[in-house]
């Protein structure tokens, strides 16, 4: 279960902005979570309070958005979603794509008080 060590390193980079930033207090962090990127969301989400507890984040709330998983058809150009449609182009059934999104898992927001 990698996703303890994804959890530990947001803590790592949230709280290192804060601190850069002289931000004492978190109520939400917001992240996106690519529908390719291995990551399952469910573990980030039970993982998260445990992992966080003692920190400055232990109240704020964790937001998970999933990323679709698109593709460029290298053979027709038809941009599809590569989990929705097993890999294959849903227009001309090739196989060859380069993947636009869904990669990735990235701090999208930190929410603080005003």
């Amino acid at each position: 279960m990698h996703e303890i060590g994804i959890v530990r390193q947001l803590l790592r980079t949230v709280t290192a902005f804060a601190e850069e930033n002289g931000i004492k207090e978190i109520h939400e962090v917001v992240v996106d979570c690519g529908e390719l990127s291995l990551v399952i969301p469910e573990y980030v989400q039970e993982l998260y309070p445990p992992v966080v507890k003692g920190s400055i984040l232990e109240k704020a709330k964790l937001t998970v958005n999933i990323v679709p998983g698109l593709a460029e058809c290298e053979d027709c150009d038809e941009i599809f979603n590569v989990v929705e449609h097993k890999g294959f182009c849903p227009n001309c059934g090739s196989f060859e794509k380069t993947v636009l999104s869904g990669k990735e898992f990235t701090v999208r927001e930190i929410v603080v008080p005003e």
